[in-house]
């Protein structure tokens, strides 16, 4: 089978939250979810979004192995979440999230003069009323509050080391996250009403939101806690992977708009048959293995075959060959998985950071890019090792010592080859390469391409039935939709009610010369972010001579100034 998958470079980003936001307008601006991030950036150690989200003895969710060797939900099966179908006891609360707000900003604009400066309070967007503002998506970030909150971090819980926390020895990095499109996905397998499922021809997982009935018991399931529910619409949410983007061969919109260039997006072959035993393997530091062992070599005529003979098309299996994602797993292997104990066999996989290394070796007087003393100094990394394991190989420090070694061999290699210095083919050997293994690596992680980062086959419509854009629109798209009802009992809502900016296969078309989403009914405002130049719909500009409304305004022809 195929899947789509992602792999982030964490040297790369810089924090800036560009992804976060644009991923926010593009699918969360809508009423019910003001609260909910598909793509949020967390600075570690800290305790992210959700608070604690990491602690599955509170929250139950992935999977674990019992006695005789299978796989059960950590919530429960079906008898239990029967019982517990009307009172879920472990989902998180709005608090473990943070409660939105937005500002009182008329307070500023229509204050009268006076002997103090008007303030524009901040106000809840759940009640409407006055509020303190306490906790947000990332209140970790920097030094802003993660002295504070770093000892609830789970993962520094479960270090063995103990991890001082003065100024001078204090560490940090950003870990963007999205749904992770997991192989064995907890979250389908906790639906009771069958309304989250997994793309046969992507691996994409979704919410099906005319089935979905708002049992929650996905967002207990899931132990990323990337299932969200709409309190409007009473259904639940999650990335899509922007999958009406893929199917035109568009990357996502938080990799197109990544300021560092760390995402890549690509498509890798995966043997079905092998996820439940590689997921249910006993020891879960040999996790990792045993998932790089489910993807399938493109290149091998046996797998192309196979895969020409399970109906995936040879552009796919081209793209696979060129899948940066497969190099950056299987061939250079320096990209891990996020919490492989899950048991979900997540396809987001992360590089884990090395810069802080360099700071090391030059605080002590040595070059900062010499192979060897690169090498001895990764134990002792700002960042502990330990920590790192704790997030990507259940706490196994060998592969991240490795990775990072290879990592650490590429700059040295690398500084040799700018600086026209005889190359040492020790430093490729140490890690199991060669000096052309290497710089490839490097142009991968370094300075690729568009084309490179982002190799994503076009769908194909004999296979693919669902593209074709609903005239009524989907239920996320416009208020009024299915479920769509009233404020409820969970407070108002804000802002006006308007549609999610997706661009699917034919509105993408639609777009070049359409001055208003496919299918609408009613007109949206006008976006000039998107707006591609075609058309001039109404109020955009002064209308031209001779047309109604032209010489009325003060800057008109003729007119006062």
């Amino acid at each position: 089978m195929a899947q789509m998958a992602m792999v982030m470079n964490l040297d790369k980003c810089i924090g800036c939250h560009t992804c976060s936001v644009t991923c926010k307008q593009a699918w969360t601006n809508r009423t019910g979810v003001e609260y909910v991030w598909f793509n949020n950036v967390e600075t570690r150690p800290g305790v992210g979004y959700p608070r604690t989200y990491e602690d599955q003895e509170r929250w139950g969710g992935g999977w674990v192995r019992n006695k005789r060797g299978r796989l059960k939900l950590r919530s429960g099966g079906r008898f239990t979440k029967l019982t517990h179908i009307f009172s879920n006891p472990t989902l998180p609360e709005i608090s473990d999230y943070y409660e939105p707000w937005t500002y009182d900003y008329d307070v500023l604009l229509s204050a009268p003069q006076g002997e103090h400066t008007p303030v524009a309070r901040p106000k809840s967007l759940l009640t409407g009323k006055d509020m303190q503002i306490r906790w947000s998506a990332n209140w970790d970030d920097n030094l802003g509050g993660s002295g504070e909150t770093m000892a609830d971090d789970p993962i520094l819980a479960g270090m063995s080391q103990k991890v001082q926390a003065e100024f001078e020895q204090a560490f940090m990095f950003y870990l963007p996250r999205i749904c992770e499109h997991c192989l064995n996905p907890s979250c389908v397998a906790s639906c009771p009403s069958g309304a989250m499922y997994k793309r046969a021809e992507d691996g994409i997982v979704l919410v099906d939101q005319d089935a979905c009935r708002g049992w929650r018991m996905c967002v207990s399931g899931c132990p990323y806690k990337k299932v969200y529910f709409n309190h409007k619409t009473g259904k639940a949410e999650k990335c899509t992977m922007c999958y009406p983007r893929l199917e035109v061969g568009l990357p996502t919109v938080c990799s197109e708009t990544c300021v560092g260039r760390l995402r890549y997006l690509g498509l890798v072959l995966y043997d079905a048959d092998k996820v439940l035993e590689a997921a249910s393997v006993e020891d879960p530091t040999e996790l990792l293995d045993a998932q790089r062992s489910v993807l399938l070599d493109p290149n091998d005529p046996a797998v192309v075959d196979a895969a020409t003979a399970s109906g995936i098309p040879r552009d796919w299996v081209t793209a696979a060959q060129r899948s940066p994602v497969w190099a950056l797993i299987s061939t250079y292997q320096v990209a891990l998985p996020l919490h492989p104990e899950y048991r979900t066999m997540p396809m987001v996989w992360y590089v884990p950071p090395l810069s802080p290394v360099v700071d090391v070796v030059t605080g002590s007087g040595n070059d900062g890019e010499d192979a060897r003393t690169l090498f001895a100094a990764i134990d002792k990394l700002r960042i502990p090792v330990e920590y790192l394991a704790g997030l990507f190989t259940a706490g196994d420090t060998a592969p991240v010592t490795g990775v990072l070694q290879r990592l650490a061999a590429m700059r040295a290699h690398m500084r040799n080859v700018n600086l026209g210095v005889e190359q040492d083919p020790r430093i490729a050997g140490a890690v199991g390469m060669d000096g052309a293994q290497i710089e490839a690596m490097y142009r991968l992680l370094a300075i690729a391409k568009y084309e490179d980062r982002y190799v994503i086959p076009a769908a194909h419509a004999e296979t693919a039935r669902h593209l074709e854009e609903i005239a009524s629109g989907c239920s996320l798209d416009t208020d009024g939709g299915p479920g769509m009802g009233g404020p409820g009992p969970f407070g108002s809502s804000s802002g006006h009610p308007e549609r999610a900016t997706v661009e699917t296969f034919h509105a993408l078309k639609n777009r070049q010369t359409a001055d208003r989403p496919a299918g609408a009914d009613t007109p949206s405002r006008v976006n000039l972010l998107n707006w591609d130049g075609n058309g001039a719909p109404p109020g955009l500009f002064p209308p031209p001579p001779g047309q109604p409304g032209y010489g009325s305004g003060p800057d008109a022809p003729g007119g006062e100034h």
